[in-house]
């Protein structure tokens, strides 16, 4: 199954395809205003054994973009990836309220690192580039009673470790260190544009 917008309109002499159906990341990719299609990776996402954080999020973005690069082989394709690192631990999208409790028990107190890559392939052209982006985020000291309020108002079942920054899970949260601020939302939008310029698209 593929989603798409609009009929593919070009950045320059290629169209560009976000290789995620992430109601987040159409979002953020929206706010560049340059119009784009959406097409669904087929990816197995299941960690490799031993497989670290950081390494998770870059093949898995990495793979992503080469996927559905192969449906649109003309166009600048984006893959990106999320993994909530918790001491070279990965943590993704926990889908159920128990598992989210879980993460989050886990969570509180400590800093996790939420490693977002991004990965831009062009098939026709040749290129391909990957970026990382790391966010450390210091979780409160949260009792059960919060996690169980969080979960309830925003379950956040489909986040990367089971904050939702932009929403309600702020109040989970002591501090967040980073250099690019949609990182933590699941698309750098920083290096999605240099990234975009660098395979020959135009942003501005």
């Amino acid at each position: 199954m593929h989603e798409h917008t609009s009929p593919a309109k070009k950045i320059g002499p290629r169209p560009l395809v976000l290789g995620s159906t992430s109601p987040y990341r159409r979002e953020l990719l929206t706010r560049l205003q340059i119009p784009f299609e959406v097409d669904r990776p087929d990816v197995d996402e299941t960690p490799m054994p031993g497989e670290l954080p950081v390494d998770l999020a870059l093949r898995l973005a990495v793979a992503k973009a080469r996927d559905v690069s192969l449906r649109h082989p003309n166009a600048i394709v984006i893959g990106s990836d999320q993994v909530a690192d918790l001491d070279g631990t990965p943590l993704g999208k926990p889908i159920t309220h128990e598992r989210a409790t879980e993460q989050l028990r886990r969570m509180r107190g400590k800093t996790v690192i939420f490693q977002t890559a991004l990965a831009v392939v062009c098939l026709e052209s040749g290129f391909e580039q990957s970026e990382l982006a790391q966010v450390k985020v210091k979780f409160r000291d949260l009792d059960d009673d919060e996690i169980e309020r969080y979960l309830r108002a925003e379950q956040p079942y489909d986040c990367a470790g089971s904050a939702k920054s932009e929403g309600l899970g702020i109040a989970l949260l002591e501090r967040i260190d980073n250099d690019d601020p949609t990182a933590l939302i699941g698309l750098p939008l920083i290096r999605t544009c240099h990234l975009i310029r660098a395979a020959g698209g135009h942003i501005l």
